[in-house]
């Protein structure tokens, strides 16, 4: 009796299985692909964040140049108040010298707007340009044409060509024709 153990399958009787790829399979790329599509997602949301959080801070600090100079020249207006109250000049001297030193603090001011592209409007003698004057009032005869800033109440102000503030200017009256024309003169 020779029975026969059973034999282990042989690799060559097995039925062929179907070929796998070498590379991953197409779950494992889609998880890939989900993967990197979410850190995508979150980095472009970092940068969103990232890039309000600057503007925000550049919108809050934009002025701090301006800031400084502006009060080197406040600076400047305690120093004048302060020389100003001191008792030892007689009261002419401390108001020419309080004087000569708000003069000092305006021309440091200007020069300060200037240094950030803000520019006076000054339009005395010049023809009225509602673009950059306000007319507050006209004044008669006053030997101008009509239309020409004759008086200015407040300086205008202009920040890189832009109208930042208008001046307040009062302008010539035209002359007003008379109401009766005189008669001819007789012969």
């Amino acid at each position: 009796m020779n029975e026969r153990e059973p034999q282990a399958p042989d690799e060559s009787d097995a039925a062929p299985e179907t070929a796998q790829p070498a590379g991953p399979s197409a779950e494992q790329q889609v998880a890939e692909l989900k993967d990197k599509l979410l850190r995508a997602l979150a980095e472009a949301e970092n940068m969103r964040r990232r890039a309000e959080r600057e503007r925000d801070e550049a919108s809050k600090f934009a002025v701090t140049n301006f800031a400084r100079d502006v009060v080197a020249v406040a600076d400047n207006l305690r120093r004048t108040l302060d020389s100003a109250k001191a008792p030892a000049e007689s009261d002419a001297a401390q108001l020419k010298a309080l004087v000569a030193g708000v003069e000092l603090t305006e021309r440091s001011l200007l020069s300060t707007l200037e240094k950030f592209n803000v520019k006076i409007v000054e339009p005395l003698g010049q023809k009225f340009d509602a673009n950059l004057h306000q007319a507050m009032f006209e004044v008669p005869d006053t030997g101008k044409d009509a239309g020409t800033v004759v008086q200015v109440i407040q300086p205008g102000f202009v920040i890189a060509g832009r109208l930042l503030r208008p001046a307040m200017v009062g302008i010539a009256k035209a002359g007003a024709a008379p109401a009766n024309p005189p008669p001819p003169a007789p012969d």
